[in-house]
C-alpha cells in the first residue's frame, strides 16, 4: 500500500489561503502523485488479508482467489465475476466434395 509523505503544512483561519500556502499544497500533492503507482493494484493472498488492517475503500487483487477486491468496511468483496480464459488455440473443421472444373 501506498503511504502519503509526511507534510507541515500550515492550517489556513478564514475563507482565504495564502499563496504560499495554496503553493506548498500543490507541491506536496505532485510529490505524493508520483509515490503512487495507479496502474498496480496491492497483491495479498487470504492470509495476509486476515492479518492486515485495510481502509474502507481499499482495492487489491486477492492472489488466492485471482481476483481484485475492494473493502467496504467490513469485508472484501469481489468487483466482478471471476472467468476463466480459454489458452491456446483449438479448431475443428471438415470439408465435404470440391469440385474444380477448368476449361
Amino acid at each position: 500500500m501506498s503511504s502519503l509523505l509526511p507534510t507541515r503544512l500550515p492550517l489556513a483561519a478564514g475563507e482565504d489561503v495564502s499563496v504560499e500556502t495554496f503553493n506548498r499544497l500543490v507541491r506536496v500533492l505532485e510529490l505524493n502523485l508520483g509515490r503512487v503507482d495507479f496502474t498496480i493494484s496491492p497483491h495479498f493472498n487470504s492470509t495476509e488479508i486476515s492479518q492486515l488492517q485495510f481502509a474502507t475503500g481499499a482495492i487489491i487483487f486477492n492472489t488466492t482467489n485471482s481476483i481484485h477486491q475492494a473493502f467496504d468496511g467490513v469485508q472484501f468483496r469481489d468487483l466482478y465475476t471471476h472467468q476463466t480464459y480459454p489458452t491456446g488455440i483449438s479448431m475443428v473443421g471438415s470439408v465435404g466434395t470440391v469440385t474444380v472444373t477448368t476449361s
